[in-house]
């Protein structure tokens, strides 16, 4: 909800609670300068450490983000045009920044929230498993900063930073919104542009941040990730990829055999045939999970894909020799994300939000919007996950001849932290050309 008013003319209104994800994942960088309003530091009480987390909430917190995130797909290609598009969405960032709220959210407010991320834990358990997450994925090639900017005098709930600092080790800062909101702005985009080594610029767009705001919380998400096995330059050549409207243009595709994890499979799950296959990055603590419908199969696939069905086709993943052709791809998504929330049960922190446990002023979120960027090539990848390999002792198998799998259709992608199974990245790819 955004409240717009002329200087001196100030009707009684809640003030504004703006989120953002922003991630990126990159592989070159430089960071601009912009315009800042002055900022200050807020004082929390966290503990020395973070407090220790049941694994058992950790476990079901990263399952719980992997329905999140397809929610957020089916959400954003519920229409056919939208659904024939390249896609790239975060949703650990997003679900990172609804779970730094979430804590100050109260009744029915809490409870869409909570709904829509799949947990049934105490608001402040799921804030403290989410940052456990987000500290266990953190990688020489995965950084990720948080980042909460207040008004200048607002009360906020000591209790409430308190838990923001001891889950995230959110960076805590006062601005003057209502003094000078584009000066803020530009301080806030100006983090996540530097979090980001500069591949999300202006996440928040001219007037979305307003004299009635009153807090912005932010997640950036930085990936630069090598593969385990990188594709060799001189094997990539123009492939013809079928897209869904029918036409076949050639595009860059890269190429090899090794062994890799793969598997495939027909009815059953989704009711339609596809293939799958695993690349780990080079830390072997990320890797990024292609799934790919047989042709003329990939609506009825993307629709129909729950979380379980999910999770049954990355575990019969599994070693052998595979023949594989993987189309090079770079595209950047930009989503206001206020309708895909309401379409998953959110309603009420847009429209009569309690959210008294941040400050015991009205507040009602006016904006949620996330950019990311994604860049695949025979080096590595913009998204990340990882995944390790294990070299067990023992007699030698039987040859096999390699699975074939040549990506020449549109397919998902799926980039993980393969020991909790979160996904950090997720998304669709219909045009490896489109940008």
């Amino acid at each position: 909800m955004t409240n717009r008013s002329t200087p001196g003319n100030h009707p009684r209104r809640p003030a504004a609670l703006l989120l953002a994800a922003a991630l990126a994942a990159p592989l070159a960088a430089g960071c601009g300068s912009t315009g800042a309003a002055a900022t200050g530091e807020l004082r929390a009480s966290a503990p020395a450490s973070r407090p220790a987390v049941d694994p058992a909430q950790v476990a079901a917190t990263a399952q719980g983000t992997d329905a999140f995130g397809l929610d957020l797909l089916h959400a954003l290609t519920a229409t056919p045009d939208a659904a024939g598009h390249n896609l790239v969405l975060s949703p650990s960032g997003l679900s990172t920044v609804l779970a730094m709220m979430l804590p100050g959210a109260r009744g029915a407010t809490a409870d869409e929230l909570a709904k829509a991320l799949h947990t049934d834990l105490d608001p402040k358990q799921y804030a403290l498993a989410v940052g456990a997450l987000d500290q266990r994925t953190g990688t020489t090639d995965l950084r990720q900063a948080d980042e909460v900017w207040t008004q200048q005098g607002l009360p906020v709930e000591q209790d409430y930073l308190a838990t923001l600092a001891a889950a995230f080790d959110a960076g805590l800062h006062t601005t003057d919104f209502e003094k000078d909101p584009d000066g803020s702005r530009k301080a806030v985009n100006a983090a996540v542009e530097k979090a980001t080594e500069g591949r999300i610029k202006d996440l928040f767009a001219p007037r979305t941040i307003n004299p009635d705001t009153r807090l912005v919380l932010t997640d950036a998400l930085y990936l630069k990730a090598k593969w385990a096995s990188e594709f060799k330059p001189g094997h990539t050549e123009d492939r013809p990829f079928h897209k869904l409207d029918g036409t076949t243009p050639n595009v860059s595709t890269m190429s090899q055999t090794g062994e890799f994890k793969y598997a495939d499979g027909s009815g059953g799950i989704v009711g339609q045939p596809w293939q799958a296959v695993e690349l780990p990055y080079a830390d072997g603590k990320l890797a990024m999970d292609l799934i790919v419908p047989a042709q003329g199969g990939f609506a009825a696939f993307t629709k129909g894909l729950d979380q379980p069905q999910l999770d049954r086709i990355l575990g019969a993943l599994a070693e052998r020799p595979v023949d594989l052709q993987l189309p090079r791809f770079h595209f950047d998504t930009s989503n206001e994300l206020t309708p895909a929330l309401r379409s998953l049960g959110v309603h009420s922190v847009f429209d009569d939000a309690d959210l008294s446990g941040i400050a015991k002023q009205q507040l009602a979120v006016s904006t949620v919007v996330q950019k990311a960027t994604v860049q695949v090539d025979e080096e590595g990848t913009v998204a990340a996950a990882g995944s390790g390999v294990g070299i067990v002792a023992g007699a030698a198998p039987a040859p096999r001849d390699p699975a074939q799998l040549h990506i020449d259709r549109p397919f998902l992608f799926l980039i993980r932290d393969t020991g909790s199974g979160r996904p950090l990245f997720f998304g669709q790819v219909t045009d490896p050309q489109a940008k």
